[in-house]
Parts: C-alpha cells; structure tokens; sequence
C-alpha cells in the first residue's frame, strides 16, 4: 500500500544539543571539515549510511544516543566552538567588507546583487544540478558567502532532481527520478509575518495561474532561494512545471525559465521585504535560462511610470549576462509563436507589448532563425555587460554573437571573459589541506584558498608547497589513490548488482585497480563533442597501455547523457561493454551515477586528469582545475581554461588537428593517436622514473609547480573578485545613474541617434605629411617609422552634435586583405563646421609607431557616458568608396 501523505518525525533535539540544527541548516558544513567531523561523531555508522548529510542524520539519530551526547562534555565542547565559528564566520568582516571601508571608489561596491542560474550544485545533499553550470553556480555562491560578497542566489527547486544513473547488463544507461521531500532538505519555507508561505504568481494563457513557494538553503553567508511550483493550488500540468531539470517540451521549459526570471524576481523582492536584506544593485543572469527576469524588471518600472525605452536602459545598465556554450545548439531556443502566447493581455506582463518582448530574444540578423526566439540573444540584449568563462570562450562567443553588432570586427564585440574558477574547500581532500595547514598554519591555508589574491601577499603562502619533502608528497598521493581503489570497487559491486550480477559472479572486483598504478580519470558529461570513446580510437594500443608489463596505466571513466540522447547513451554502451571485457576490467572501469559525491573521491585519487573536447567546444571545463587543486596533473586538449594557463611544467597538451581540411573521423584518428604517444612516450615513463629513493622526483615536481602555478588561478575566489571589481561594480555604478530623469535622457538620446544614423557618413578623408615624411606616403607606398600623418576628415552628422559621436582613426598592421589587426584606435577632434552642407571637419595625428605593412581607416561611432562599450548601440558609419577608405602603406 502506498501512502497518501508523507512527512517526516524528527526527535525533539536536548536543549545542549540545539546548535545542532543551526549547523545542519546553513550549508557551510559541505565544505568545512570540522563541522563534518562533528556530525560524525554523532552516529558514524548513520553518517555513512545517510551519505553525509546532517538534516538526515539528525531525523534518524536514537533519542538514547542523542541522551547520552546532551552529557558528553568533550562533544559539548566541540560543539560549543563549531557553532562559535559559524557565527563568527557569518558576522565578521571579510573581503568584501575590507573593500568597503577602504578608498572612495571601494565604498561604492554594490549593496547586493542577485545572481540567477537553472541549476546549483551546492551538495549531494541538495541535488538540484546536473552538471557543470550548476556546480559553477554552487562554488560561485560559496566563494562569494567566503568573500564577504552580498550575493542572493536564485533558482528552481526540481521535486525530481536530476536524473540518477544506473546501468543495465547490457551496459545501457537507465534513468531514475528519486521524489525530492523540501522538509527532509536543508531548506526551509520563506513565510509571511502570518505563517502563511511566501508565494510568487504567474498568468499563464488561457486565465491560469502558475503559483510558486519560496524555499530558502542557507549558502554560509548567502541566501539561496528556491522556486517549488509543486502547490496545493495549482492543476496538475502547472505542479509540474519544477518537476525535474531540464525536462519536459518546449511550452514545459519555456515556463520553468518564465517561472526563474519572472518569478525569481518577484521571490527576491519577497525576501528583501520580509528580511531587510538591501535591494540588490545589479542582477547577473547565469545562462540564457534566466534571461525573463530583465522583463519582469521592465515591467516594475513601466508600473511605476516608466515608458518602456527608458526602463530598458534602466535595466540593462544594472545587468550581466553570463554565456556558458559556445556552440548554438547548446542554447534554448522557443518559437515565435509560443511564447507570444505567453506574454500581453492574456499572459504574464500585460502592460508590455507582445512585440516588444519578441523583439528582444528573435535573431533578426544575418544566419539567424527569422522564427526563433533565442534566450542567449535576450540575455545579451538585455544586459549591458556580458562575459564568456575562459579567454578563448570570450573569443568565440564574440564570433558566434558577431552579428548582433554589424559593421564591427568579432574582437571589438562587447562580451569580455571571466574564467571560471572552483571552489577549493569543496573539492581538495581534506589530507591535501591537512598538510598544507602543517606548513603555513590553518588560517593562513583557509585564507589562500577563499581569497587567492597573489597581489595581496597570497603568493608566498602557495609557493610554500616547495618546502614539503618528496616523500610526503608521495606517500600523500599514494594514499589518495588507494582510498579511490577502495571507493571504486565499492561502486561498481554496487552497480554490477544492479545490472543483475549475483554474488558468486563478483569476485573480480576485490582486484580491480592498484594503488600503485598510474591512475587516469576521464568525468563529464557525454555530449559527442566532449569525446568520451576517444581512448578507444585504436583498441589494440590501449591494451598495450593498460597491459604494460612495467607501466601500465589504468582509467576510471564516468559521465551521463542527457535522458533524450540516445547517442550519448551509445557512447556510454561502447565504453562499458570494452570496459567489462575479462582482459581489462581490471585496468578500465566506467562508474554510473556521476555525481558531487563521486567527484570529490575522484579528483583528488588520480595522477592524471584526461579531458579531451573537440576544441574549441569546451568553454572552461572546470573538473580539471580541481583534479589540480589536488595535486593531480592535466592531459588536455587546449581549450577552455587550459589553453589559457597550460605550461609544460605541470601538465602535457594534446595536439589538435583542427584545420579546415581535416574531417571528423580523420580528426579523431590524429588526436587519438596523439594521446597514446603522449601516455606512452612521457607521461607513463614520468611516473615510473624512479630516483636513488624509489620516487618519481620529476613526476613529484610536476605535482609542485600544478598546486604553486596554478593554485591560485583557478580559485572560485578569484573568479568572484574579477566579477565584482569588473562587472558588478560597474553595473551597480551604471544602475546608479539611470535614475527615472537620467533613464528618460538616456533612452531619448538612443532613439535620437538611431533616427538619424542613416544620414550619418563618412565623406572624406585626407592626410597631410609632416616634416618627418619625406614623401607621399601615398604616392611611394611607405613612410619612415617614427613620422607623424596628420589626418583631416570630413563628415555628415545627420543632424546629430559632436557631442554625440566620436570619430576615431583604427590603425594597424594589415594583411593581403587589407584587414586591419592589433589596431590602435585614435580619436579626432572636431575643428570646424558644420559647413553649408552640414558637414563637420575633424583633425588629429596618427603616429607611425609599428614597421611593416601598416594600413588605417576612419569611422564614427556613437559616445556617451552612460554607454559601457562604443558598440553598445551597434551603430558605426565608414567611408565610402571613394572617400580614401582603408589606405595602406610600408612602414620602414
């Protein structure tokens, strides 16, 4: 028989014992070992079996044992001082409030900001993630709480989660949706000062209601509030709309993003309301999936009076946007149609027009979809600042995004980068921080991995790792292997039973693996661009790596397809199926169920981390910066954040064969063999090259320079500072400045400059030569470097004031194509006019400072104070033909 209604009984906790609930509700014991410990201690065999998660624990714990714990002096006391550093932890001044205090410009950092994303993934405690965006998002909001950053998470609360992964004999991926109980998670209700829960609603067509809770996880110091549709209230379809992440059709995601940006900001006025939080300042949008919310704040400023040009500027200037894929299937994309249906008189924001919230998401440019609403295209159109995760990913996502800023050049685009970073208390093993504490103090460890700052004096503390002797080094990576052995057998007994295997059958897997082996770890996501079967490119060479009589390498591989994937799922079976064959399972083994739990045993017990995209389809690839925080070196193709930081000291490149010629299946075959040569040739030998001590002391060096070089890099730490000192700052001072007056200028001087760029041009350009320039540039096709070419152009303004635009000369090398790069941009004044014509005359110097072929051109751009980027607007006039356009010459 099935229960109608559930609920959980938890015992009533000795009043000595209360701080107990107070640890187990704010989140901060996922990444503090001294609190885990603590739990622990309270019933070690119920921490096991309850996964490490306290609320559980806590709900099942024997009121005997709790008896006896409320008299146990020695527990008290830890008790006492784990609850005394959570207080101080969430009440003392950090970074940010460092920051504050300080200089004029510090004091003006934003009062808060609300950072919005599909998915976090905080703890296996709270499985609300499926991937690498949601385990950005969690370490994004623990390093923020660490910093000190007054940040409010937002998102979905999916009563299914993620999907979890099992296997059947054949090696087939089967999906399971385990139902989520918010009471037996550590959130609690956000309620009204009557008890009544807090609750956000949207009009869906057709006259319904979509109704919404607000759940809230305490991040340390920063609230996560959480979005449950799942309500009494509401028909059944609408219960649905937060049933599992990334289900469901269109209609069913396009009001899951709905209910994230639209509701998510009305649960956030909730929360400030209801708590005196400070109003965030600049809201970041992590992903396109959150990109409504920028209407919904449209909306509150139309209601208070705004027309909707000027509540857009208002807007998009306290707005970031985030781009995580850089390939466009990657993004969601709705038909026009269906989400018309969603919004005006018979939907949500009535007070909009149905267009002019099309307008904001269709790719009306060249090679897009004229049908297509895009959530990446309004993410962007809605935010006046905007970032890829790596380098690379910000260049190509200034290709990818190019035509929604026609006439100019990819890399003058505006979306800058930010690389992301990972949270170093969540993923380093605690025997790693152990011995960093041993050799510059706890405190100082702690502070080095939530802040990172080598300009602040942080850089000592992580170039102390040379002080650590080799043996310890080794003795300590041994270990970590080991326990991945112990923890690796544990599983796949576990899933081989599940797949139907007796016991008789397993005897096997006590073998599986050696603590002693070279160990390889390969765990994502299985889209086919990420390559998971690359290793088995050439069957017959990874045998003779695996089965090395004197190296042999082992690898532990894990990563689920997306449920609607059948070819992700493929890969997995192909994968598995060489996995299970009796010659190698114990060198290979796959691992279902890939998740936060697996990964925080994975990284740290392997020597090498494996990644190996097609590049440049990896936009950061965060899993082997912690594989690195770990002491475990990277084999990688260079993309994402390795071809930014990748240096032959700690770690080996994969060699692309990316040319335009090459086919995919060609491409496959070279960079599969690539790897087999690199594994064999220098990776396999470094490890096995033994010294005078039986240790690998160049392998054990590599390991030095990985935790020195890039420790502090790849720090969640860093990643947030660049995002407030960069972005939200800026955003918060721009936000600051678009009050109702300013916001009004602002959008009629926009629409005024559009008006009249047609008319806009550039009509003539002539250069003047300096007692420097012995001849006509022109005439001669060179100059001498050093000379100075005065420039005096004449151009139409169309009605518009030198006030209004700049007029610039880009100068520059260029190529057999005239293309100009690594331009230098110079600004003209004007010095008379307008003439009879209109026209305006503008001079100024161009420096000659650069040899070779060397080639400029003339343009007017928009300029105002309130424009973050002189593309902003999209809008740039050039010369005409005949005007002295692109002129070119030799520099000498």
């Amino acid at each position: 028989m099935k229960a109608i209604r559930r609920f959980s009984v938890r015992p009533v906790l000795p009043e000595p014992l209360r701080p107990l609930s107070d640890l187990a509700r704010n989140l901060r014991w996922s990444w503090h070992p001294e609190t885990r410990e603590l739990f622990e201690a309270v019933d070690p065999e119920g921490w096991q079996a309850t996964g490490g998660d306290p609320v559980r624990l806590l709900g099942t714990v024997s009121v005997p044992r709790l008896a006896a714990l409320a008299g146990d002096r020695r527990f008290l006391r830890r008790l006492t001082a784990a609850a005394d550093d959570l207080h101080d932890y969430l009440t003392g001044p950090r970074w940010y409030q460092s920051r504050a205090c300080g200089a004029a410009p510090a004091r003006e950092l934003p009062s808060a900001i609300a950072y919005f994303s599909p998915e976090f993934g905080i703890t296996a405690a709270l499985p609300q993630y499926s991937g690498g965006l949601g385990i950005l998002a969690g370490d994004h909001l623990k390093a923020a709480s660490d910093l000190g950053v007054p940040l409010i998470g937002v998102g979905l609360l999916y009563r299914h989660g993620y999907f979890r992964q099992s296997l059947d004999r054949e090696g087939w991926q089967q999906e399971h949706y385990p139902v989520l109980d918010p009471h037996e998670l550590p959130l609690s209700p956000l309620r009204e000062p009557d008890g009544r829960p807090a609750e956000v609603r949207l009009a869906l067509p057709g006259g319904r209601l979509l109704r919404a809770h607000i759940w809230q996880a305490q991040v340390g110091r920063v609230p996560l509030l959480l979005l449950d549709s799942d309500v009494e209230e509401n028909e059944p379809a609408e219960r649905g709309v937060t049933d599992r992440l990334y289900g469901g059709g269109s209609e069913h995601r396009l009001q899951q993003e709905m209910l994230l940006g639209i509701g998510g900001v009305r649960a956030v006025r909730a929360y400030c309301r209801l708590t005196g939080h400070a109003a965030p300042e600049a809201f970041h949008t992590n992903e396109g999936h959150a990109g409504f919310l920028g209407l919904e704040r449209i909306r509150e400023l139309i209601t208070d009076g705004a027309h909707f040009d000027a509540a857009l500027a208002a807007v998009r200037a306290g707005t970031v946007f985030t781009t995580h894929t850089p390939v466009p299937a990657g993004i969601d994309r709705f038909d026009r149609e269906l989400v018309a249906r969603h919004f005006g008189d018979d939907g949500e924001l009535p007070g909009i027009e149905v267009e002019r919230v099309l307008a904001l998401g269709m790719e009306t440019y060249p090679g897009g979809e004229p049908n297509l609403f895009n959530m990446a295209v309004m993410g962007l159109r809605l935010a006046q600042r905007a970032n890829g995760v790596s380098t690379l990913h910000g260049r190509v996502s200034r290709e990818m995004f190019a035509g929604l800023w026609p006439g100019f050049d990819p890399e003058e685009v505006p979306i800058t980068s930010v690389t992301n970073g990972v949270h170093a208390p969540s993923w380093v093993a605690p025997e790693v921080l152990r011995l960093g504490a041993r050799q510059v103090g706890a405190a100082r460890t702690e502070d080095a991995l939530a802040v990172g700052d080598p300009a602040a004096g942080d850089r000592d503390r992580w170039d102390s790792v040379a002080g650590i002797p080799d043996a310890e080094i080794w003795e300590l990576r041994r270990s970590l292997r080991e326990q991945l052995v112990v923890e690796v057998r544990r599983r796949l007994y576990a899933s081989w039973r599940q797949r139907g295997a007796g016991t008789a059958e397993l005897g096997w897997v006590d073998q599986v693996l050696d603590p002693d082996v070279l160990t390889i770890g390969f765990a994502r996501r299985v889209p086919s661009y990420k390559r998971l079967t690359l290793i088995l490119r050439d069957r017959d060479r990874l045998l003779e790596l695996l089965l090395h009589p004197e190296r042999p390498v082992q690898l532990v591989v894990a990563g689920k397809a997306h449920p609607a994937d059948d070819g992700g799922k493929r890969l997995i079976q192909e994968l598995v199926r060489f996995a299970d064959d009796p010659r190698v399972r114990h060198r290979i083994v796959f691992l279902p169920d890939y998740g936060m739990g697996l990964a925080q045993k994975l990284y740290p017990g392997c020597d090498v981390w494996l990644n190996n995209p097609l590049r440049p389809l990896e936009a950061c690839g965060t899993s082997g910066m912690k594989a690195a925080l770990n002491g475990c070196l990277n084999l990688s193709v260079l993309d994402g954040w390795w071809d930014e930081w990748y240096e032959p000291d700690f770690g080996w490149a994969i060699p692309t064969a990316d040319g335009r010629g090459t086919d995919e299946h060609r491409r496959d075959d070279l960079e599969a063999a690539a790897l087999y040569e690199l594994l064999a040739e220098r990776v396999a030998p470094r490890f096995y090259d033994r010294g005078a001590h039986g240790l690998p002391e160049r392998w054990i060096d590599m390991v030095r320079r990985t935790l020195a070089t890039l420790g502090p890099k790849v720090l969640a730490g860093r990643m947030v500072r660049e995002y407030v000192e960069r972005l939200y700052t800026p955003a918060a001072h721009a936000h600051r400045a678009l009050d109702p007056s300013a916001a009004r200028a602002f959008a009629a001087w926009k629409a005024r400059v559009r008006e009249a760029w047609p008319r806009v041009a550039v009509d003539h350009v002539e250069a003047g030569w300096s007692a420097a320039v012995s001849a006509d540039p022109a005439a001669e096709g060179a100059a001498e470097l050093g000379a100075t070419l005065p420039l005096r152009v004449r151009v139409g303004l169309g009605g518009l004031d030198p006030g209004d635009v700049e007029v610039q000369v880009v100068a520059g090398r260029v190529g057999d194509d005239d293309r100009i790069s690594d331009a230098q941009r110079v600004p003209l004044k004007p010095t008379a006019g307008p003439d009879t014509d209109g026209r305006w005359l503008y001079e100024g110097p161009l420096a000659l400072d650069r040899t070779g072929p060397f080639g400029y051109t003339v343009r007017v751009l928009p300029a105002h104070r309130l424009l973050a980027e002189p593309a902003e607007l999209g809008l740039v006039a050039e010369p005409f033909a005949d005007s002295g356009e692109a002129a070119g010459m030799l520099m000498r």
